[in-house]
């Protein structure tokens, strides 16, 4: 892991390794991979009670961890739509979406919710999520949303986004309670370090 004083950014390069990962995981290995990244919100945030250290970063600019969730739970309402559009209708038409917006209401109303309820949020929209590839055909994967205003996209492409999504705020999360101390006096298993729990992570998967 980065050292404690490393400035934290969520956009810094995802590395080949990891792409590659993503990119050569079967279907079921990848609905397993973006289950997981609630197990591991859950195993680093539930511990926490005191919900300021989840609202602390080391450096002014920084994402707390609540902000991280947020971002999450955010990106989460707006990739679902596309995914259940192309699985439902045929020559899915993108554009027939609203444009994602946060409304004024939700952003005043997270201000004051404790992190561990937007993580409750996120995990009921990535069960939706995750429900929803369950139930598609190896060959629905491929089902193409099409789009005048961005690039055309399966539903195999929007998974595999959320996996790299997933990635770039859970590595921002492990290192941000690291550097903040939100892990002082944790178990060690609860502690422990993105690169670790990734091992756990299957690229193929025969159901």
């Amino acid at each position: 892991m980065s050292s404690a004083t490393t400035y934290i950014d969520v956009n810094a390069p995802v590395s080949d390794e990891i792409r590659s990962q993503i990119a050569g995981s079967d279907n079921n290995a990848l609905i397993v991979r973006l289950m997981f990244t609630t197990n591991h919100l859950s195993r680093w945030l539930t511990p926490i009670h005191d919900p300021n250290r989840l609202e602390r970063s080391l450096y002014r600019g920084e994402p707390t961890a609540k902000d991280l969730v947020i971002a999450l739970r955010n990106e989460e309402q707006r990739v679902y739509p596309k995914l259940y559009l192309i699985a439902t209708q045929p020559r899915a038409n993108l554009d027939t979406l609203p444009d994602w917006e946060q409304s004024p209401q939700t952003v005043e109303r997270d201000t004051v919710q404790p992190t561990i309820v937007l993580l409750a949020q996120f995990r009921r929209l990535r069960q939706s999520t995750c429900g929803l590839l369950r139930s598609l055909p190896d060959d629905a994967w491929g089902l193409m949303g099409r789009s005048r205003r961005e690039p055309d996209v399966t539903i195999r492409h929007l998974a595999e986004g959320l996996a790299i999504t997933d990635y770039r705020y859970l590595r921002a999360l492990d290192q941000t309670l690291d550097q903040v101390g939100a892990r002082d006096g944790l178990a060690e298993i609860q502690k422990t370090h993105l690169d670790e729990l990734l091992t756990l992570v299957p690229e193929h998967l025969t159901l």
